[in-house]
């Protein structure tokens, strides 16, 4: 593990230990990870399910815009909802990296999953070393996380 973290060029520091919450299925993306994805990617230029509070770039959509229902293209990072919905999200990642976008998904490790199966795994996975704490908890989140790479950046 920690050597495909160092291939990203992240550090293992990025990933101090979130809170542990069934209140809300949104995990917000802790922002030295999201600095050093977006400078090993070249700067993304959507995150297609934010927040106005917690989008990471100018351009995102929001839960009214229904991110699932639009065309992404260009460099989308994507941190999607946890809940039962999340199986969604990652095929449209998928899907959409077949049209041509580059989609870095930051996602909890799962891989007991059918959406990690018929998907997650057509990515270039990278499991991320410890637990991330997202946003403002003070702990770490209850399980392992990874970042699925789909597109053109790396060739499968």
């Amino acid at each position: 593990m920690r050597s495909a973290i160092k291939s990203l060029g992240i550090s293992p520091s990025s990933f101090s230990g979130v809170h542990f919450s069934s209140a809300t299925d949104e995990w917000a993306t802790p922002q030295p990870l999201f600095d050093e994805l977006d400078r090993i990617f070249g700067g993304f230029t959507l995150d297609p399910c934010a927040t106005p509070d917690n989008a990471k770039c100018p351009r995102f959509f929001t839960r009214a815009e229904d991110g699932l229902a639009q065309s992404w293209g260009g460099k989308v990072f994507m941190n999607p909802p946890y809940g039962r919905e999340i199986g969604k999200w990652v095929k449209k990642a998928w899907e959409e990296s077949q049209s041509g976008a580059l989609v870095v998904c930051l996602l909890p490790a799962r891989v007991d999953t059918r959406w990690w199966h018929e998907y997650a795994h057509k990515g270039y996975v990278h499991f991320l070393q410890g637990r991330l704490r997202f946003g403002a908890a003070r702990n770490c989140a209850p399980f392992p996380s990874a970042i699925v790479t789909f597109g053109k950046f790396f060739s499968r």
